[in-house]
């Protein structure tokens, strides 16, 4: 592929003057920077809709799993919100996750190991295969 850029007029051309003029090379890149910024912009701005109705009928019209998963996700940040307004010590949360550990719901016992019968149980078969 690079042979086809090494051999093309523009190429050189370009890389010629990246190469001798700074404000040429600042000003290449901003533009390669700047007008994917623009373009990404007004596509996303033409694109979106905040028609009412059309919000309206796609809730009516959802999935009961996807209704369940947002129900979910909104007692989850409710939970976290609330902890961080309450000024809990939130970094149980990352200590279990790097343990391999999820939290409960109940308040006083947040932390709940992973059960190991099934890390086991699979290493069994494992061994018993080879």
């Amino acid at each position: 592929m690079s042979v086809l850029w090494e051999k093309s007029a523009t190429w050189r051309w370009l890389v010629q003057r990246t190469r001798d003029s700074k404000p040429f090379f600042f000003t290449f890149a901003t533009v390669c920077g700047i007008v994917p910024g623009v373009i990404g912009y007004c596509v996303m701005q033409l694109t979106s809709s905040r028609n009412e109705q059309l919000e309206a009928h796609l809730r009516q019209t959802a999935r009961p799993e996807s209704t369940m998963m947002g129900q979910v996700n909104r007692e989850r940040l409710a939970e976290f919100l609330g902890e961080l307004q309450r000024k809990e010590d939130t970094n149980d949360r990352y200590v279990a996750a790097l343990r391999g550990e999820t939290l409960t719901r109940k308040p006083y016992v947040r932390i709940q190991p992973v059960p190991k019968e099934n890390s086991e149980e699979s290493n069994k078969e494992t061994s018993k295969e080879k």
